[in-house]
């Protein structure tokens, strides 16, 4: 199982707390960290723009980055929301494991 850090662009704080909530709630993430103060500058619709963000990082596994996404979509303002995934190339075992165990795909294989 591949353990994976998920990055996610919100407009607001209470937007970050929700979406982060559904995640972790939902087995799709072991953890969401909030990270506010994020400036973005991007190209949107032919014009640059600028934007004040928060960042979640959600710490899951490979095998719920679909479902995530599709959690992300449907409780998101954004258009085309930043969902983007980096794989963990190194951590403490207690950690990783700890990750595979919150999420939900942990928790199916048990109950098989």
């Amino acid at each position: 199982m591949q353990e994976i850090v998920v990055l996610i662009t919100v407009s607001s704080e209470g937007e970050a707390t929700s979406l982060s909530r559904v995640l972790v709630e939902n087995g799709l993430a072991a953890c969401v960290n909030i990270i506010p103060g994020v400036r973005s500058i991007f190209k949107w619709d032919g014009q640059i723009a600028e934007e004040q963000e928060l960042l979640l990082l959600a710490k899951t596994v490979r095998q719920e980055f679909d479902p995530l996404i599709s959690m992300v979509k449907a409780h998101h303002s954004y258009k085309v929301p930043e969902i983007i995934a980096l794989p963990i190339q190194l951590g403490s075992e207690e950690y990783l494991t700890w990750i595979r165990d919150s999420t939900k795909s942990r928790i199916g294989m048990v109950e098989e």
